[in-house]
């Protein structure tokens, strides 16, 4: 079947609907095509598709039916040409940067990405002699005057994991165009549920469909979607490299995103309000939540987001011993690093997901010994404030 135009669609009904192909068979629900390879009709046809010079399916390295249908789906949502699945959220960001840098290139990002990002940036790519430097995410001043004139890529996440810190997109991407470096937002925590980057003028997105787009936590998965050459590029990569989607896993995320609107609304709901609550407690320093009118960017993030997501964190008044007592304390709520899912989770990011870092990094990102992520999944928001005072009484 011929592929519908959904761009008149909104972003529930993309969800369910857009980049589905139906077969002969007439499924209702998308197929799941587990095969390595595929058989072509004749030596011709096989170096036509080999060469580009007829559409098909090839290799399920880089050419899989499921694959490719969650791949328009995503696309669609996120408003781009064409999305990149690949095996998971950091094979999406190697994937870009090998894809589009080179050695003697610098990469300029924003303090507080996920730890592992700042590995790769720190210790690998620089093997490659690629250079790395961050500076604070919302000082568009800051972006403007830390470019250099080997500044390639200008790498983002807003809000951020875990601090929702939140940058004007469309002005950081004015600059990027003004300065000639790509705009890569890894839009993970908010999802094109609630923010499209590539609208306010970014040229790439990195997601990790590992979390929201999954949603129950079943599946390791990433995916990199833009226009034009760029998206071209780190398909190339990908085809050759082979940092693959599968196709059981693109068939999980596809039905994730089925349900991805009206899950981030719920995310969204319930965190805000315990975030409200959270604020109250004499025991916090500070929450870190977009959603709060404390925020320092609330404005802006109801500005360019259409909702706060699931994601918050809040200081404790004391360090890492008071963080891992308020975490032991609680009963119902998972102790795992993962995100985006039906099921709560809580986490100590000083000692997990930016274990990695140095002293210093840690304290320039802002992950402090006192800092609990919490990860809002979908049950009874009244059950989740019981367990984490379950946290407040261990204190």
């Amino acid at each position: 079947m011929i592929d519908k135009d959904f761009s008149q669609y909104g972003v529930a009904t993309r969800g369910v609907r857009a980049g589905q192909r139906r077969t002969q068979e007439g499924e209702q629900s998308e197929p799941i095509f587990t095969t390595s390879s595929y058989i072509f009709e004749s030596a011709e046809q096989a170096a036509a598709r080999f060469s580009g010079e007829e559409p098909g399916n090839i290799y399920s390295r880089f050419t899989n039916p499921t694959v490719n249908t969650f791949e328009r789906r995503l696309a669609s949502l996120e408003g781009g040409e064409r999305c990149v699945a690949t095996a998971s959220g950091m094979a999406a960001i190697t994937a870009v940067c090998s894809a589009l840098l080179k050695q003697g290139d610098h990469i300029l990002s924003s303090n507080g990405i996920f730890g592992s990002t700042t590995v790769l940036f720190n210790k690998y790519l620089s093997r490659f002699g690629i250079e790395h430097s961050s500076i604070p995410l919302s000082d568009l001043d800051r972006w403007e005057s830390s470019i250099q004139p080997n500044t390639r890529m200008l790498f983002i996440e807003t809000p951020s994991n875990p601090l929702a810190e939140v940058v004007d997109i469309k002005k950081l991407a004015e600059i990027a165009r003004r300065k000639n470096c790509i705009l890569v937002v890894d839009n993970t925590v908010c999802t094109a549920a609630l923010q499209r980057p590539l609208e306010l003028g970014a040229d790439l997105v990195v997601v990790s469909a590992t979390k929201y787009l999954d949603g129950q936590g079943r599946c390791v998965g990433g995916a990199v979607i833009g226009n034009g050459d760029l998206i071209e590029e780190v398909y190339g990569f990908l085809r050759t490299a082979g940092p693959s989607m599968s196709p059981f896993n693109a068939w999980v995320f596809m039905k994730g995103l089925e349900t991805l609107r009206i899950r981030m609304a719920a995310h969204s709901a319930s965190a805000l309000l315990l975030a409200k609550w959270i604020e109250r407690h004499p025991a916090v320093k500070q929450v870190f939540y977009a959603g709060l009118e404390s925020h320092p960017q609330h404005a802006l993030a109801a500005q360019q987001q259409d909702g706060f997501s699931g994601l918050l964190a809040f200081e404790l008044n004391g360090g890492r011993d008071e963080a891992w007592r308020f975490i032991n304390g609680t009963e119902l709520v998972s102790i795992t690093a993962n995100l985006g899912d039906a099921k709560t989770t809580i986490t100590h990011p000083a000692t997990t997901t930016h274990g990695r870092l140095s002293d210093e990094e840690r304290d320039i990102a802002g992950i402090h010994q006192g800092l609990v992520r919490v990860a809002v999944g979908l049950e009874d928001v009244e059950d989740l404030q019981t367990d984490l005072q379950r946290g407040f009484d261990a204190l």
